[in-house]
């Protein structure tokens, strides 16, 4: 099937999905533990016939099982070399299932690894493994493709980039699974997931899991209204709880379920079908009270609206809202300090104007590496990664080549705006369709390889030149932003007026418009004043946004007070509110302007950051734990999750003076205590609870020698921690292992799908104060009971505590565990509270393993 053919498919119709696959084929005979496909190869008529039972309910597109058919979920059982063949065998079965009924959806997921920086897989080999998966589904015949239950925005764009470069027409469907919060685990938001999934080309995109219909309604109607693709909805049937035989199980009937399903297709869902707990008989009810409607008509994308990313935030604007400001200091141009950290391999001052230009109220922050002596594109991935660690903002990527853009565009995972592509043969033959492919925005600059246009003329030309060649790409007028082009008043007396008048011609056709401004004042004295009056004239003319400074008060105020004298929505609190941060407007002098061009020195003229969720202690206005020098670096390190320049300011704090029990007391682990607050808040989400976790491990790996011999050190209780058997997740089970011994407790991690008998072992040999276990599925959650039942048989003492995604509080008590944890940091107070230490205690008796 193609992806024209698919879109006939849907059309003006409701589309329905089979539901659930494994938990039925587990009432059917299939145990837990074992690999789902090789028991479908040894019972194939069994998953022949439940897919039978839902084309019969009105199913019309099947999921083959291929759900956990990838090298990496294989190798767990030894079948990693049988890929090709057990791919084949499901969909094949799916395929005799379906009968010419329904179509075949070969079904993709997480692999269970993590990604690097939070994981030690790179991006690339997660692309080939989704590769590898997808070339032998497309090979035995499925008619698409479907991409489900992720947690991660950034393994969603891999599957989605393997699919586009092995099979570029097959279509591929894509759903997340959110949290109750309405984020993924990651912390994505469904905004931000839909505009980044559709703009990279997915067919159909929705969520899938996660709640029963009534909860998911909401998520449905936020990815419908940025969207103009089909919503797909396949929730539970509720949530799960365990019968009187200890099986999980999902108390919606079928009625029920189609009946809280008419919120979900109310909010926009035209794609619907059901996930855990969801039986044939639910998907003949769905049918029965959905055929024959037509799509419920709701508010989906706005016209004229454009929309930028990063991986948890998403920027929308369109032509009439209020002036937007590109964040310009993260380049090395004339930027010695700068130039110096780079090349010795530091972005201590990245992440700082990072944060400051975030702060200061840029809404999208432009990366250039460019300068000599560098590996460019190398250090344009480390800045992505060092960026997006302390700033939500989505980036304009900045380069002058076009291997290190691709390399940007690739991993960036968002909506990136490119910067820039002219008529130049290179740029305009390479990045234009490289913008299609990574669904990026990007801006379009009126030069060519002759250089400036000599008229303004010729530039109406360049950009109509370029727009034809992005319109035949299939990019739309809201993809694009042009640049004015803006050159020195100095030189050209009219340079202004050019650029004003380029700026009303893109008005008038629709597009959107950006422009650097000081290289018109370039030569003159005082020219804070030229750029200012020329950027309200700019604004006026109807600038949609401008690469600048946005500490310079001057000009900052001057945008957001013409936005107000224009009646922009919103527009006059927004002066109001930053007039109230100024320190006063002066002109900045000639000699601290920043230019693109003369590489002069900079200038903040005071305005400090207030803090933005990130910045740690300056986002609350008091003053943090740690905050006295020479510790307050080390504080703010672990708040920001700095892994990479963590080990040299701890041993500059005790070159300084501090000794390492002060380091700990005052700065790690009141900083860690910190992260977790803005976790449990949401302000934080999973990557930065990671990174920070991690920084404060090398930080203790340099406390550790001086900890060890300061006469202080005590023994802290052993943890044994090990995911379930049958259960191969461990993405929580390993952040809980690292903050644990971030708090000093020697943990004993047995890995994943741990047999019970193992873990009571364990737990006996090295004297446990604590057992944790955590399961993912529903299915693997009763193997927890299990361990409890044998740790009271042989008459252990440790307390038991539990966790993970489908685990409550309830079924804690009803299994008789000592306590529920929700996450890494609920798992540490658990913990200390289940085995009587205080901070005092635990401050005294800190290890590292």
């Amino acid at each position: 099937m193609t992806k024209q053919e698919f879109r006939e498919f849907i059309k003006d119709r409701m589309v329905f999905l089979d539901g659930a696959t494994g938990s039925n084929l587990m009432l059917r005979g299939m145990p837990g533990g074992i690999c789902p496909e090789k028991w479908i190869m040894e019972n194939t008529q069994v998953l022949i016939g439940l897919q039978k039972e839902y084309v019969a309910a009105g199913a019309n597109i099947l999921y083959a099982p291929t759900f956990t058919a990838n090298r990496c979920k294989l190798k767990e059982y030894g079948l990693e070399g049988q890929l090709r063949q057990i791919n084949a065998a499901m969909v094949a079965a799916s395929r005799e299932a379906a009968g010419g009924k329904a179509l075949v959806a070969g079904d993709l997921t997480m692999t269970g690894e993590q990604l690097a920086p939070i994981g030690s897989m790179d991006f690339e080999e997660l692309i080939d493994i989704y590769k590898e998966q997808i070339a032998c589904i497309e090979e035995a015949g499925a008619d698409l493709l479907v991409v489900e239950t992720m947690m991660s925005l950034q393994e969603s764009r891999a599957a989605l980039l393997a699919a586009k470069e092995i099979c570029p027409d097959l279509p591929v469907m894509v759903t997340m699974t959110f949290e109750g919060d309405g984020r993924s685990l990651y912390g994505t938001d469904a905004v931000t997931a839909a505009v980044v999934l559709e703009s990279l080309g997915a067919a159909a995109i929705g969520a899938n899991c996660s709640t029963g219909p009534e909860q998911m309604a909401g998520i449905i109607r936020q990815m419908a209204s940025v969207t103009r693709i089909p919503v797909i909805a396949k929730p539970n049937a509720g949530l799960p709880s365990l019968n009187e035989e200890g099986k999980t199980v999902y108390e919606m009937r079928p009625r029920e379920f189609a009946e809280e399903m008419q919120a979900v297709y109310e909010a926009g869902a035209s794609m619907i079908g059901g996930c855990c707990g969801t039986t044939p008989e639910h998907i003949a009810d769905l049918h029965e009270s959905f055929a024959g409607k037509m799509p419920a008509q709701v508010n989906r994308r706005p016209s004229g609206i454009r929309y930028l990313t990063s991986e948890r935030k998403t920027i929308a604007f369109g032509l009439e809202d209020p002036f937007l400001i590109i964040g310009e200091r993260i380049n090395p141009t004339g930027k010695k300090k700068l130039q110096a950290q780079l090349r010795e391999g530091s972005f201590e001052m990245v992440t700082r104007f990072a944060e400051e230009q975030e702060a200061g109220g840029a809404s999208v922050l432009d990366v250039n590496m460019g300068m000599s002596g560098i590996d460019e594109k190398e250090m344009m991935l480390r800045a992505l990664e060092e960026v997006g660690g302390v700033s939500q903002l989505p980036l304009s990527l900045d380069s002058s080549h076009v291997e290190v853009l691709e390399a940007a565009l690739r991993r960036y995972p968002g909506r990136a705006l490119i910067n820039s592509i002219s008529l130049e043969k290179e740029k305009f033959e390479k990045l234009i369709p490289m913008a299609q492919k990574y669904g990026a925005m990007f801006i379009l600059l009126p030069l060519s390889d002759a250089g400036l246009p000599e008229s303004l003329q010729e530039k109406k030309e360049i950009i109509e030149t370029i727009l034809e060649r992005a319109f035949a790409c299939g990019l739309a007028k809201e993809d694009i932003i042009v640049d004015g082009l803006v050159t020195t008043v100095g030189a050209n007396p009219k340079a202004a007026l050019e650029t004003l008048e380029t700026i009303r011609y893109c008005k008038e056709k629709q597009l959107a418009t950006v422009c650097g401004l000081s290289n018109i004042s370039f030569g003159l004295p005082e020219r804070s004043y030229v750029n200012s009056v020329f950027l309200t004239m700019a604004i006026q003319a109807g600038l949609t946004m401008a690469i600048a400074n946005p500490s310079q008060e001057l000009l900052v105020a001057s945008a957001f007070a013409s936005d107000m004298l224009l009646c922009k929505e919103e527009s006059a609190l927004r002066y109001i509110e930053y007039a109230g941060t100024c320190t006063g407007i002066k002109p900045v002098s000639s000699a601290a302007q920043t230019t693109e061009t003369s590489g002069q020195k900079e200038k903040n003229l005071g305005r400090q950051p207030s803090g933005n969720g990130v910045s740690g202690s300056a986002a609350s206005g008091e003053k943090s734990p740690g905050e006295t020098l020479p510790f307050s670096a080390v504080y703010e390190a672990v708040l920001k999750g700095n892994r990479s320049g963590i080990e040299q300011i701890t041993r500059r704090a005790l070159e300084e003076g501090a000794s390492a029990r002060e380091l700990l007391d005052t700065c790690l682990l009141p900083a860690i205590n910190q992260v977790g607050e803005l976790f449990d808040k949401g302000k934080y989400f999973l990557p930065q609870l990671i990174s920070s976790a991690e920084a404060m491990k090398l930080s203790i790996g340099v406390l550790e020698p001086l900890l060890s011999s300061d006469g202080k050190q005590e023994k802290m209780p052993v943890v044994v921690i090990a995911t379930v058997e049958g259960d191969i997740h461990d993405i929580g089970k390993n952040l809980v292992a690292l903050m644990l011994r971030n708090y000093g407790f020697e943990v004993i991690d047995l890995g994943k799908d741990v047999p019970k008998e193992k873990i009571i072992q364990a737990a006996k040999e090295h004297g446990a104060g604590i057992i944790g276990l955590s399961a993912l599925m529903t299915t693997t959650m009763q193997e927890m009971r299990h361990v409890v039942e044998l740790a009271h048989e042989e008459g252990l003492d440790s307390k038991i505590i539990i966790g993970g995604a489908v685990v409550t509080q309830d079924y804690a008590d009803e299994i008789h565990a000592d306590g529920y944890a929700k996450d890494a940091a609920d798992t540490v107070r658990l913990a200390k509270r289940l085995l009587g230490l205080n901070e005092e205690t635990q401050g005294d008796s800190h290890g590292n393993e």
